[in-house]
């Protein structure tokens, strides 16, 4: 009874489905009620059934701020689905996300929608790795990954078997293959519904389990990197960096790793986007740029992309949140996770001195120690 509780305490009101079923509506039952809701669940758990209704979902296109309404490319889906289903999918969810930590299923470098994690980590990671070269005046170059719809073109039967892999029996994996399997979806426009769509492949948009899955699967591909090439995710967005003297030796050790992020990619019915970009922070007096491709398309070199970071040759890094706008160094997912917000950094000479009070705020913050 405590999960469930749990479960319609954390959730926020949201457009109900046909059903009529809101979480005010599950928030406001007896007792009783509850314990009855509680016995479905468990009839649903240990009899491996789903009910039908809870395969569909209700999608209502959303105009995106500053576009073309008659362009159907300018709409951002938004999945309503079943209340009942997502109150036990959040009960499912916790026990999931238990285990996977316990177990240490999820890379460390995974820093997307987990507890005690955020975008600074993989800011902070990256930043340590472009001081390093700095200091050494080492070569480093990073590469930056779009992938393209990637959670529309995630391979189900990959997702299951990445959680046998990790040891999952029982009910839970076959309750997951329900969840999975035989999606269809409606799209509403005002009082208006279409056909029903099948969803082939891909996590159900909306959905509590989605991104918990999607982590679990895709956090595998960092395991496949060569042990030269460093990478980290946050959620979708890959960045994988290499550091060194010799730029020949880099730009192998680099496109080594693009072709095994392609092959993991193809595997697993997703798709590298042709323009994922290279940041290149060059040693000094060392111009020497890096040609890399992916599919004989060869990436473009940049110095600003939508993580961005300015190194003179004397810098001090000062870490509080501005609004200033000549030189930032942004959160690579600011303006497409709903858990992060968006984050400026400038960057200060050296000769400059930092405020007090904010290096005793940013220290703690940061976890990373810093010789100012």
């Amino acid at each position: 009874m405590f999960e469930l509780e749990t479960a319609l305490s954390n959730a926020h009101d949201t457009s109900p489905v046909p059903d009529g079923i809101t979480y005010n509506m599950l928030r406001h039952l007896n007792a009783t009620a509850l314990s009855n809701l509680l016995l479905l669940f468990n009839r649903i758990w240990t009899e491996q059934k789903y009910p039908s209704q809870w395969r569909e979902a209700i999608v209502i296109p959303i105009l995106k701020p500053g576009k073309e309404a008659s362009n159907p490319l300018n709409y951002r889906p938004i999945a309503l689905t079943n209340c009942l289903c997502k109150t036990f999918e959040r009960m499912v969810n916790a026990r999931l996300i238990h285990e996977l930590e316990k177990q240490g299923c999820i890379s460390p470098l995974q820093s997307g929608f987990r507890r005690g994690r955020s975008t600074f980590d993989n800011l902070v990671l990256l930043e340590t790795q472009i001081r390093n070269a700095f200091v050494r005046m080492n070569h480093l170059v990073s590469i930056f990954f779009d992938i393209e719809k990637a959670y529309d073109r995630a391979w189900r039967f990959g997702i299951l078997s990445t959680l046998f892999n990790f040891g999952f029996r029982g009910n839970l994996p076959i309750f997951l293959q329900n969840f999975l399997l035989n999606r269809t979806f409606r799209v509403r426009v005002g009082n208006v519904y279409s056909t029903h769509f099948n969803q082939a492949e891909g996590v159900p948009q909306g959905s509590v389990l989605s991104v918990t899955l999607f982590i679990a699967h895709l956090s595998q591909i960092l395991t496949h990197l060569p042990s030269s090439v460093q990478g980290s995710l946050y959620v979708d967005d890959l960045q994988i960096s290499c550091e060194g003297s010799n730029m020949n030796l880099i730009e192998r050790q680099l496109q080594k790793a693009i072709n095994k992020v392609v092959d993991y990619c193809t595997f697993s019915t997703i798709r590298c986007q042709k323009d994922s970009d290279i940041l290149w922070q060059p040693a000094a007096a060392k111009n020497v740029w890096p040609l890399l491709e992916i599919g004989h398309n060869a990436l473009p070199s940049t110095s600003q992309i939508s993580i961005f970071l300015s190194i003179p040759n004397d810098f001090v890094l000062n870490r509080h949140l501005s609004e200033e706008t000549p030189r930032l160094f942004c959160a690579v997912t600011a303006d497409r996770h709903n858990h992060a917000r968006s984050r400026t950094f400038p960057v200060y000479p050296a000769t400059g001195s930092l405020p007090r009070n904010l290096i005793r705020r940013l220290f703690p913050l940061l976890r990373q120690k810093e010789n100012i």
